[in-house]
């Protein structure tokens, strides 16, 4: 029997798949000089066109080293991840010229984000008034190093944001601005997922994830405990306690 075409199931496109993700490497440090991280055990999960996902967990729980695995920064140990399109990463400390001004910094990310030469030119202005670093003064034409950390990151994710993409990882970026910033990041998520996009979002901030994401993924010690609604897993974070038995994985 033929289904009504209203009764058909609605199809979602998956951007991001990791199929039992493991990562581990090697970094310096303690008596021996170097140790082994295993910093995602088994993660499992699939992120489809138009979803704002936050990642929570205590620090060290491995939602940037994750991040980075999807990005294609760190290679699985196990697993796999398939994305669809190419995965921007937008970091705190991503790395842009601090010996070179705010300007040229636009152009340098902007091409790194792959845009052309005329794109960054059309979006140059809307760059800048959206990361608010001129409010007090001509800082664009100044080095990157006189920078606040704040505006920095307020660059870096105005950059990124000019243009649309399948797949876009913040982490943390949004902790450094002011209200007003946080309601314009905010609002561009939004319209990132309407043009068809899937953002990730590290926050440790509860309210940020809830208020930008409609779903959250908590990890501990590498491992998923719980994905689901944000509000439901943001409250299931918020409850826990040290001497609380682990929860398995909800989806």
């Amino acid at each position: 029997m033929a289904v009504a075409e209203h009764e058909k199931p609605e199809r979602r496109t998956p951007t991001v798949v990791a199929d039992g993700v493991h990562v581990t490497y090697t970094e310096r440090g303690g008596p021996r000089g170097r140790r082994t991280v295993h910093a995602v055990k088994g993660v499992g999960f699939a992120a489809y066109r138009g979803e704002a996902i936050g990642l929570i967990g205590s620090n060290g729980s491995g939602k940037s080293t994750l991040l980075k695995a999807i990005a294609g920064l760190l290679p699985t140990s196990a697993g796999r991840i398939y994305t669809r399109g190419r995965p921007a990463l937008l970091g705190v400390n991503a790395a842009l010229m601090g010996d070179l001004t705010g300007e040229r910094n636009v152009i340098l990310g902007g091409l790194a984000m792959g845009m052309s030469r005329k794109e960054i030119a059309a979006r140059y202005a809307d760059i800048v008034e959206f990361s608010g670093i001129n409010d007090k003064g001509d800082f664009v034409s100044l080095p990157m190093r006189t920078y606040s950390s704040g505006m920095g990151a307020r660059l870096r994710f105005a950059i990124a944001a000019a243009r649309s993409h399948d797949v876009l990882l913040i982490d943390e970026a949004l902790a450094t601005g002011d209200a007003a910033f946080r309601r314009r990041s905010q609002k561009r998520i939004d319209e990132l997922r309407a043009e068809a996009g899937t953002v990730f979002l590290v926050s440790h901030s509860n309210t940020t994830i809830t208020e930008t994401c409609d779903r959250a993924l908590w990890l501990e010690s590498g491992e998923l405990l719980m994905d689901g609604p944000a509000k439901e897993v943001v409250a299931a974070y918020e409850r826990r306690t040290d001497t609380s038995p682990r929860q398995p994985a909800k989806t």
